[in-house]
């Protein structure tokens, strides 16, 4: 089930594994006990070699990955992820976490992952499509629009999805949605590059107006990590609904604002942002100009011990980038908001400070995981399905509002489980950690008990 060489997949499982056991669901439904040893265990894991040819006429190999974890309610669903640090282990906690998330979107959609150790930074045009072509030969024998339906992630951009989906096109000789993440003009759903980021602010609105009912983004500060499409469209979502974004980052380093008073960034300056991203240049690239007294670039930093006080935090970046140390830096900075545009974006010892705070003050931070918070792009992906399957293209407005509805579900759906199953004694605020993986396994969990995958 966990092996020893699989730190993020045992972190992912423990954490699930921990919820589930201090709460009442097994004193509830004890029949759904069972599950948590098959649901824990990928139903496929395809490995693969892709050969390809660089400017230089040179040979190179990767590795490519598909983790199929599960199919009781759908499709295999996930990203495809182009990274150096990609890994089984890394994409086993992937999948595992995409199972549940998919369950809280409330569509049809399994869970999966995949992806390849290999890095687009610095390649040519030619190079990503020429590894495309050879990484969509072998994937393109085990996904469908009716089977395992991959999408973008770190990595893997409107670039990489276009010429993916062009492999599969001619591999196949047919077109069908498999790939989610789509241009418009050819099958893909409008608000799709934005819908992480909208939806991590639409279920951040809710846990605003669920402490303080009336209460918004207006006024708050927000600190942000990363700068890719998640960061980005949080950034613009905040700032459209009143807030003051103080932080954005990279691998390399952080730029926070010089003082409390200076004003956050701007949709201008999020642009410029946007434009590096696309090259995958640096963040750095942009010192000269963004350090001109209103922003200070800190190298080899992340934001959260770095931006004072803030109302908001949201790591948009990568897996476990807010530790034990910096969360209590959030909780003393006066934080009362956080949620991950990221994948388990915090460590164990940083939940427990969230968890540990919110227990013991009945306002005190409230914290978000990946699972639900940042659902909002595979629901996205959900519906440029139905959209291909029914061969329509819905409007920009109608995607944005099925979007906010299933974020606004998922909230109501993380609540209410929290304070049903709950075995803590506390005037504070429900767990949304609780309720996000509660909600999440039961759904699964029955249908694989429908379906005879335990009994």
């Amino acid at each position: 089930m966990v092996l020893p060489s699989e730190p993020e997949f045992e972190q992912a499982y423990t954490e699930l594994l921990l919820t589930l056991q201090n709460s009442t669901l097994f004193e509830k439904k004890p029949h759904l006990e069972k599950a948590l040893a098959v649901v824990s265990v990928p139903e496929r894991v395809l490995q693969f070699r892709v050969v390809w040819q660089d400017d230089e006429g040179n040979l190179q190999v990767n590795r490519g990955f598909r983790v199929q974890f599960n199919s009781a309610l759908g499709p295999y669903k996930g990203g495809l992820r182009f990274h150096p640090t990609v890994n089984l282990s890394i994409l086993k906690f992937l999948g595992y976490e995409q199972t549940f998330k998919n369950a809280l979107t409330g569509l049809a959609m399994g869970g999966g992952k995949g992806g390849c150790d290999f890095d687009p930074k610095g390649k040519s045009d030619g190079e990503i499509r020429r590894f495309c072509e050879q990484f969509m030969r072998e994937l393109s024998r085990h996904i469908g629009s009716n089977t395992d339906v991959p999408a973008g992630d770190i990595g893997v951009g409107g670039r990489e999805i276009g010429y993916l989906f062009g492999a599969y096109r001619r591999y196949r000789n047919a077109w069908e949605g498999v790939l989610t993440g789509k241009g418009a003009t050819w099958g893909g759903s409008l608000i799709r590059p934005e819908a992480t980021g909208f939806g991590l602010i639409y279920y951040v609105e809710k846990m605003i107006d669920y402490v303080k009912p009336g209460d918004s983004f207006a006024g708050k500060t927000v600190a942000i990590s990363g700068s890719g499409n998640v960061a980005q469209f949080a950034a613009l979502k905040a700032i459209e609904l009143g807030g003051k974004v103080v932080s954005l980052s990279d691998s390399k380093g952080v730029f926070v604002l010089t003082s409390p008073e200076s004003e956050g960034f701007t949709p201008e300056e999020i642009a410029e942002i946007a434009d590096i991203k696309l090259v995958h240049g640096e963040l750095a690239t942009l010192e000269s100009k963004f350090t001109s007294g209103k922003f200070k670039y800190i190298p080899g930093a992340r934001p959260w011990v770095h931006v004072g006080s803030v109302d908001i935090a949201l790591p948009c970046a990568t897996q476990n980038e807010v530790s034990g140390d910096e969360a209590a830096a959030l909780v003393a900075a006066g934080c009362k908001f956080i949620a991950e545009g990221s994948n388990m974006g915090s460590t164990m010892e940083a939940i427990d400070v969230f968890e540990a705070e919110r227990i013991s003050k009945p306002e005190g931070i409230w914290y978000a995981p990946g699972k639900a918070a940042n659902c909002g792009g595979v629901a996205v992906s959900g519906l440029e399905m139905a959209q291909n399957s029914s061969r329509v293209t819905w409007t920009r407005e109608e995607v944005d509002a099925r979007l906010k509805d299933i974020m606004v579900a998922c909230f109501k759906n993380c609540v209410s489980t929290a304070i049903e199953y709950s075995s803590e004694k506390t005037d504070g605020l429900p767990s949304l950690v609780k309720g996000a993986n509660i909600a999440g396994y039961v759904k699964v969990a029955e249908a694989m008990l429908d379906q005879g995958d335990f009994w």
